[in-house]
């Protein structure tokens, strides 16, 4: 069997919107977050997921409860968290965002490197192909974790995944968002 995954964005941050990349620091939703996880939830009502995973960051959080409250269980896990940029945590995006490019395996100074990302995200989805075969799951994460999975499931390389990133793509006037969509699809055999 399978499990079909559709990851989602948390909704944008204050931190988002002053440049700032967040990381391990909490960060609150702005007002376009929230209006943002009220559109998500009327995008996604007719979806049927089994559970919603979502990091245990405030962010991650409020977004899975604007979106999917009632709708499935929502279980937080650390395992979905952003990148943590160590001593960068919570500094401007013009020093972290370049250093991403770079960073696959080079941890940032205290904290990861995008490969332990991905060593999470794998140890995350070994969990879910034990528990959770045959269902379809929701996840409500970040860059680094989306990204993870593009490596892990759609066989890109870290340079790939990066350029093809979403968030580098002009923004739409209906969401306010780059590039951004209700949902990336993802197959776990």
């Amino acid at each position: 069997m399978s499990i079909k995954i559709t990851n989602f964005a948390h909704g944008t941050t204050v931190d988002n919107e002053q440049h700032i990349s967040s990381g391990w620091k909490d960060a609150e939703l702005s007002e376009l977050g929230v209006e943002q996880g009220k559109k998500l939830r009327e995008l996604v009502k007719d979806r049927k997921f089994d559970v919603v995973f979502c990091s245990d960051t405030k962010r991650a959080l409020e977004t899975a409860q604007i979106a999917f409250e009632g709708q499935a269980p929502i279980i937080t896990d650390a395992r979905l968290r952003e990148c943590n940029y160590g001593e960068l945590n919570g500094g401007p995006s013009s020093v972290v965002e370049p250093m991403q490019e770079n960073n696959f395996s080079r941890k940032f100074p205290g904290g990861e490197s995008y490969d332990d990302v991905k060593t999470r995200i794998a140890d995350f989805l070994k969990f879910l192909k034990a528990n959770y075969d045959g269902k379809s799951v929701a996840l409500v994460s970040h860059k680094a974790p989306q990204l993870a999975l593009d490596v892990l499931l759609k066989n890109k390389t870290w340079e790939q995944a990066l350029a093809e990133d979403w968030r580098k793509t002009p923004p739409t006037p209906r969401l306010r968002r780059t590039g951004w969509q209700p949902g990336w699809e993802y197959i776990l055999e």
